[in-house]
């Protein structure tokens, strides 16, 4: 979760129009929740305004966002649905010889430009209704273009808690701050690939504070 989070961030701060856009959907959520909260005469003891969980599953743009960053930067690029082939075979015009381990290599159909248009870009519109072809991520077992989870009965079980904990991270982060790149430290989107895909040089950026907590 915290590496999929660095490489949102990344993404944030090269990308200040999608920023710009994405904190006006939480700063709208936000001010509806302080409008609930005045109503209900409620909002307990943290602050109030303070996005949600519940908050996170109505901001279109913010789960686009998420979603683009997973496209472009999936933290197991090699889903370990690992296979070995007990005898020669062929597999799409391809020799498979017998000892062969094949993995699905998700990093790849996900840059893949006969299944996303200009996938090199970072363009979380490609997800809303209206503005591109809206993909679910793991929408089901046969649909392979966005699972960065795997999918079917041995999809990764934390799924939903990662989407949810990353969703509500960024929507605070980025209602509190502006993130801006650090002239002395230019972001790297370079990938290294160890446990995960992380970033080669660790992430660096200006914050802002837009709001005081």
């Amino acid at each position: 979760m915290a590496i999929l989070t660095e490489w949102i961030l990344a993404e944030l701060a090269l990308h200040p129009d999608i920023q710009s856009r994405l904190h006006a959907e939480v700063q709208s959520m936000a001010e509806a929740r302080l409008k609930e909260e005045e109503e209900e005469e409620a909002g307990g003891a943290g602050r109030r305004g303070t996005i949600r969980d519940a908050d996170t599953a109505r901001m279109p743009y913010l789960q686009a966002v998420v979603k683009e960053t997973l496209r472009m930067h999936p933290p197991g690029p090699l889903l370990s649905w690992a296979r070995l082939a007990i005898h020669d075979t062929e597999v799409g015009g391809y020799e498979v010889p017998a000892g062969t381990t094949a993995m699905v290599n998700m990093w790849a159909i996900m840059h893949d430009p006969e299944v996303w248009a200009e996938p090199d870009s970072f363009w979380p519109e490609r997800f809303l209704e209206g503005e591109g072809k809206s993909i679910e991520v793991n929408s089901g077992a046969v649909d392979m273009r966005l699972a960065p989870f795997g999918a079917g009965a041995r999809a990764c079980p934390g799924k939903a808690m990662a989407m949810a904990t990353v969703q509500l991270w960024v929507a605070r982060i980025v209602q509190r701050f502006e993130l801006q790149q650090v002239d002395d430290h230019p972001i790297d989107l370079t990938e290294v690939l160890k446990l995960s895909c992380e970033m080669a040089a660790p992430l660096v950026v200006h914050l802002t504070e837009r709001i005081k907590l």
